[in-house]
């Protein structure tokens, strides 16, 4: 295999016309540099140099591969310089997918500090709810997925995974915990429970109720079903302030993350803490390998750190 190093030695070689002149060039010994003339011949194949007396001159071999040599070492400088950027987060990309209410809460500070700390390195955002952010990571297709799940699920599914064979959904994962995620209801400010402060989720039994994102639904019935009742779910939504415009028009009631509401006007509505108490768990996900770069870390630092906040 052809070497840079030899490939610099080969050069020097062919610009100053002896072995002793390229090592002063380059600052090693003769032999060294005779050595390494001698391995880069064996990598080639063939012959690179013409020794007769003191005159030294390239075959055509050799004048083919300094020929390229400029170009594969300036190519090759140009890489380096590059992954040291990178390295020291002068320049890079990091790919962050994240799902609605964190996109509009964690990471706008998250990627202001990141901005002002290494402003090389650029981030650009997508949104998704899990588990399809979580595919996108595995995929390719992100380096970093923010994501929720609900720990007090009940056992159901966990059970039907142990018996599949399966492990934790994010086992494959490097997971860096952001914060726990109360969830509170909503409910129109006109409501009979509107002024209770707190109050049993089968309280809300006959209600119509407003639902989310797929894995909000499913965890809403499970919790209503461990109470009792199965909801009656007139409208499903993504889109937060919908929910929130929904239940301030009387059109039902909903249970919502508090992230969510952090960047939600509540206008006609009002909130209340449920019973039984429900959060979810928000996390950063990243590969392995990913977790090693820095600009992956640094990226993950600071939403830590906005989580804190």
């Amino acid at each position: 295999m052809i070497e840079a190093r030899h490939l610099r030695v080969l050069r020097a070689v062919a610009a100053t016309g002896s072995f002793s002149a390229a090592a002063r060039e380059l600052g090693c010994t003769q032999p060294a540099v005779s050595q390494q003339m001698k391995a880069l011949e064996g990598a080639a194949g063939t012959p690179l140099l013409i020794r007769s007396g003191r005159e030294m001159r390239l075959t055509e071999a050799g004048r083919a591969l300094v020929r390229h040599a400029g170009g594969i070492l300036a190519g090759l400088t140009a890489a380096e310089e590059e992954v040291a950027a990178i390295a020291g987060l002068r320049s890079g990309r990091v790919r962050l997918v994240s799902f609605p209410s964190g996109s509009s809460t964690l990471v706008p500070m998250a990627l202001a500090e990141m901005r002002a700390a290494h402003p090389g390195t650029r981030v650009s955002l997508v949104e998704a709810e899990p588990p399809g952010s979580v595919e996108m990571l595995r995929s390719g297709d992100c380096e970093i997925a923010l994501a929720f799940r609900y720990p007090q699920v009940t056992q159901v599914s966990a059970v039907a995974e142990a018996a599949s064979g399966g492990g934790g959904e994010w086992d494959d994962l490097v997971l860096r915990p952001l914060l726990s995620d109360r969830l509170v209801g909503v409910v129109p400010e006109g409501h009979k429970l509107a002024g209770a402060g707190a109050v049993g989720i089968a309280e809300l039994a006959g209600e119509p109720w407003i639902a989310g994102c797929p894995r909000c639904r499913g965890h809403l019935v499970e919790v209503c079903e461990s109470e009792g009742f199965t909801p009656r779910i007139d409208f499903a939504t993504d889109d937060y302030p919908t929910v929130v415009g929904l239940v301030g028009a009387g059109l039902g009631v909903a249970v919502l993350p508090e992230l969510a509401l952090e960047s939600v006007r509540t206008k006609g509505a009002t909130t209340l803490e449920v019973e039984p108490a429900v959060r979810r768990e928000v996390v950063a996900l990243t590969l392995p390998d990913l977790a090693r770069v820095p600009a992956v870390a640094a990226t993950l630092d600071r939403l830590e750190r906005a989580a804190r906040r």
